[in-house]
């Protein structure tokens, strides 16, 4: 496998060993090593079918793993369901979205999290919307996130709007790891950018990132390292500095099992942390 090696060694945020997955026939995963680390985007790449999903709805808890383990900064975790895997401090935003359409934004942020009014009216459950709008506005604003109204319906806004909202709510509650899955799809040029941008400011702010793409150029772009998956295994992890998309596609595609390739580039060198070998 192609690997870092990295001068100093850190424990990861998140570690999966080992994990495996099968659907009846299907392996989707096997034997499957991945690890994420604070102030690090780890891009997760690979071919449809590589098991790529897979894999993060396990580690988000949405699918159980049929053997192998996870270890949140050294400790083993079980998840049963995704609320298992929130609690952690671990936040998805999936390729569909996942958001209320008929709510309007501060809804969508706070959502299964509303923050309710002081006193007898809380205990009530009446929710203290003008904290949220207040609170909502300042993360978007916080982001550069630009939208008409806070009041808007979400299924009133464009594509990439709703995007950029579901990849707000991911950073807004992902307080240790928050996963990506194809962010950038539905956006133009100047959207795409601001994700990327968003990611890296996640990325600074010390939090681990995980970002699934088809798009290679953006992948090198943003990513510290790239981890690399076919038919449900983990085949290598590219330095994006030093490594080619044309090296990305050998190994996608098993045109070529790359042994080593020039070490990636550590968080101590860009951003003052180190990452340990894949």
């Amino acid at each position: 496998m192609v690997s870092a090696a990295p001068a100093q060694a850190l424990a990861p945020i998140l570690r999966a060993r080992a994990i495996s997955k099968r659907f009846g026939n299907v392996i989707a995963l096997q034997d499957v090593d991945f690890e994420a680390y604070a102030g690090d985007i780890v891009a997760l790449i690979g071919d449809n079918g590589a098991g790529k999903s897979t894999l993060i709805k396990i580690i988000s808890g949405a699918i159980l793993p049929d053997s192998g383990t996870l270890a949140m900064r050294g400790s083993p975790v079980y998840f049963h369901n995704p609320r298992d895997a929130r609690d952690a401090g671990i936040e998805t935003a999936y390729q569909d979205l996942a958001l209320a359409p008929d709510l309007d934004i501060p809804a969508n942020l706070f959502l299964a999290r509303e923050i309710v009014r002081p006193g007898l009216l809380g205990r009530l459950d009446f929710f203290d919307r003008r904290a949220m709008r207040e609170r909502a506005e300042e993360h978007l604003r916080d982001f550069g996130i630009k939208v008409g109204s806070m009041e808007q319906r979400v299924d009133t806004l464009s594509g990439g709007q709703r995007q950029s909202i579901a990849v707000a709510r991911t950073v807004f509650w992902g307080s240790a790891l928050i996963i990506m899955d194809e962010p950038t799809a539905a956006l133009g040029v100047a959207q795409s950018a601001l994700v990327l941008d968003l990611m890296r400011k996640v990325r600074d702010a010390g939090t681990a990132v995980v970002f699934i793409s088809h798009n290679l150029p953006q992948v090198f772009e943003a990513a510290d390292r790239i981890a690399v998956m076919r038919h449900g295994r983990r085949v290598g992890t590219l330095d994006p500095r030093t490594a080619t998309m044309d090296q990305a596609v050998s190994l996608m595609t098993g045109a070529t099992t790359l042994e080593s390739v020039s070490q990636p580039r550590s968080s101590q060198q860009n951003r003052g942390g180190n990452i340990p070998p894949s």
